[in-house]
């Protein structure tokens, strides 16, 4: 596993992945790499222009890529709803569930449904994307929920009696607090998926420092020098990779890159902190999130109890 890549992974013919956020950085080299293992790949992306120009240019690289954008807005609860539906009325099977799009570090903004614009873009509406999706899931032989968090999950624990950071907001606390709230509800993910026997597998991933298109609202004097630490989008794409297609995986595991601190390199299993692992809290934000997005999936009451129009 030091050196894994996609050319050990044979053709996956038939398959269907949904990768969100697909028109550009890690979603973009993710994409382009399931095509060409010739899985069915659906775009899910908030703009519609950008995803059929990344269209153009997988299939320029692969003329036999299989991918298909779809409109999906994760910031908003409607949009996933609507989302799900257009995808369930034209598939019967997903093999694979990258939950990827994000955004970083963003000015203070409050969604349509009252979120605060990190937690809903990167965890939120995947929450919610998930719970509509699990039936086709359960449905689909070895199937797989890959979830993106990142290194900037360290920078902040969840904000629990005050989420949507109403009071006072750090848009590096906020973004962190996303991040860490994707990699515990993949973890939470996992366990409820075993305890009620499904043969689902729930993964995280993060790609260390790499260079997407994330960092748009960083100091315009700060970007140029991303260049010089950060390894490439396609690099980073790897443990999202490693988390899809490998074998040797197991439910509830944590992908990153093997390098130093986990900034760089080929993918390899890594480890969270005792707060993100700890199932206390997992089932509090699962609850809080329940109660958000008004989806409740694996907790004996599988159901959407108010689904956007």
């Amino acid at each position: 596993m030091s050196q894994w890549n996609t050319d050990q992974v044979p053709s996956q013919s038939g398959r269907v992945a949904i990768v969100t956020g697909a028109n550009s950085g890690l979603g973009y080299e993710t994409t382009l790499a399931l095509a060409k293992k010739n899985i069915m790949v659906i775009m899910a992306c908030r703009n519609m222009q950008k995803a059929e120009e990344a269209k153009q240019k997988i299939l320029a690289n692969y003329p036999d890529a299989k991918v298909k954008p779809m409109k999906i807005d994760t910031s908003s609860l409607a949009e996933v709803n609507k989302f799900a539906k257009h995808f369930q009325s034209h598939f019967d099977r997903l093999d694979l569930l990258i939950n990827n799009a994000g955004i970083m570090m963003s000015p203070y903004e409050v969604t349509e449904d009252g979120f605060e614009n990190q937690l809903a873009t990167n965890y939120l509406g995947h929450f919610a994307l998930t719970g509509q999706m699990l039936p086709m899931l359960k449905r689909t032989s070895d199937s797989r929920v890959i979830t993106l968090s990142s290194l900037s999950y360290k920078w902040a624990e969840i904000q629990f009696d005050d989420l949507h950071f109403k009071n006072s907001y750090s848009k590096r606390k906020a973004y962190g607090q996303s991040k860490r709230s994707c990699l515990i509800f993949a973890y939470e993910l996992q366990r409820r998926l075993s305890a009620s026997g499904q043969n689902t597998l729930s993964l995280a991933a993060h790609p260390g420092l790499s260079n997407t298109e994330l960092d748009r609202y960083f100091p315009a004097l700060i970007r140029p020098l991303g260049a010089l630490f950060l390894q490439s989008a396609k690099k980073g794409a790897l443990p999202i990779l490693y988390a899809a297609l490998a074998e040797d995986i197991q439910g509830g595991e944590f992908i990153g890159p093997n390098g130093f601190q986990e900034m760089r390199g080929y993918p390899t299993k890594v480890e969270a902190d005792d707060y993100s692992n700890n199932p206390a809290i997992a089932r509090r934000l699962w609850k809080v999130s329940e109660e958000m997005t008004r989806i409740r999936y694996l907790d004996g009451q599988d159901e959407l109890l108010n689904p956007a129009p």
